[in-house]
């Protein structure tokens, strides 16, 4: 195990786990040594990839929660808490981007996105990192998009939650310091399940530095080192995963 990204006796909670980008990071914290917390919607999908990390050697619970609502929200907590009794990475992954044009978007599609997208890691982080800040300290990343620093016409009020989460980011850095850390990661356009739905084109080319999006499996070293103690003085910081998106 290399020492710089050993988990070993962590506690991961990671919301939106089940599949694409957040089922690559519980993989990939399981294999380092980390107990895991699998949430979702799906109790039966987070289940089986709990089911995964165990057959690692490791310990896992699979929790049901929609994270765009705060009564669900502390209900996960306390499940979480319960079951490990402390946490020690919190992994705010759960979102949704629906493509809308603007003089379209209805007011339930637009609480619903800034509800899972901002609502609901505000909650989750703001909970956990005070009972982090009064314990042995902490870590949480909250997934963030390009879309929250650069226009994305047609997914308006879905840029303008992860601009706000990324701003979060920062001053939860300042308010549960210096015990907790608080970064946002933007990624850019990944190659999970959503992008079944693209065009051919999109699928093989994307308007970044590589010309191409990325393979979930990348989003892996960003999230680990953001989640090691090796990353130690990083904290209040925004980095982006996004193959160089402009």
């Amino acid at each position: 195990m290399d020492p710089l990204f050993d988990f070993t006796g962590k506690v991961i909670l990671v919301t939106g786990g089940s599949r694409g980008l957040g089922y690559e990071m519980v993989k990939a914290f399981a294999a380092r040594g980390a107990d895991l917390i699998i949430a979702s919607r799906k109790l039966e999908a987070c289940e089986v990839v709990a089911e995964e990390v165990r057959g690692m050697g490791r310990k896992a619970v699979a929790l049901s929660a929609h994270v765009g609502k705060w009564a669900e929200c502390d209900r996960l907590i306390e499940e979480a808490y319960a079951a490990f009794g402390r946490i020690d990475v919190l992994v705010n992954n759960a979102g949704m981007g629906p493509a809308c044009p603007s003089h379209e978007v209805t007011e339930q599609l637009y609480d619903s996105v800034l509800n899972l997208n901002l609502k609901g890691p505000f909650r989750l982080a703001s909970q956990i990192g005070h009972r982090m800040a009064q314990g042995e300290g902490g870590c949480i990343i909250n997934i963030s998009s390009v879309g929250g620093t650069m226009p994305l016409a047609g997914v308006v009020p879905y840029g303008a939650a992860k601009a706000a989460l990324n701003h979060m980011s920062l001053s939860l850095a300042h308010e549960y310091g210096p015990k907790v850390r608080v970064n946002s990661l933007a990624a850019g356009p990944f190659l999970t399940d959503i992008a079944k739905a693209w065009t051919p084109e999109k699928r093989e080319t994307a308007p970044n530095a590589l010309g191409r999006p990325g393979y979930p499996e990348e989003i892996v070293t960003a999230a680990l080192f953001l989640a090691s103690p090796a990353s130690s003085n990083v904290t209040g910081s925004h980095v982006r995963c996004d193959g160089g998106s402009w």
